[in-house]
Formats: C-alpha cells, structure tokens, sequence
C-alpha cells in the first residue's frame, strides 16, 4: 500500500485578494444602487399602483449580482463576476 499524495496545484492568493478588494467595492456600490432603485420603485408604484417591468427585471438581475459577488468573496466559486465575465 503506498500512499502517493494527490498534487493540488498552488494558487497565488495575491492576485485573488486584490480582485476580492475590487469586488467588495462592487459589492458596496450595487448594494446602494439596490436601495436606490428600490425607493424609486416604490415611488412609482404609489404613482402609477403597479411596478415597472423594467426595474424589476433589473432589480432582479442586480440581486443575481451580489450572490455572484458574495459567492466569489466567500470562496464558494472561482468564477470572478461582472465585469470579468458575462453580467447575470
């Protein structure tokens, strides 16, 4: 029985960190626009009694945002999102 160790390649966390920097900041930003667009959502709906389809769907897709950001920051994937890959 011989116990041969399973090489795990080494990734250089530097690179990671900073792009987890970046990515918090993104996270900050997009979670202030979420609220902002909320208020102006509500607003409109008291205006208009029904929500913009459009901001929906763009409230959803920011929602989509910040789990990719927070998934990434966790280390739950290492898929780096938007603007490094395609926006949810």
């Amino acid at each position: 029985m011989t116990n041969t160790p399973t090489t795990i390649p080494k990734r250089n966390i530097w690179p990671r960190a900073l792009l987890m920097l970046l990515m918090g900041i993104g996270f900050q930003l997009a979670a202030t626009l979420l609220g902002i667009l909320a208020v102006v959502q509500f607003v409109l709906a008291l205006i208009t009694d029904a929500p913009n389809a459009r901001l929906c769907s763009f409230g959803h897709s920011l929602g989509q945002y910040l789990r990719q950001i927070a998934d990434f920051v966790s280390f739950a994937t290492e898929e780096v999102p938007f603007p490094f890959s395609d926006w949810p």
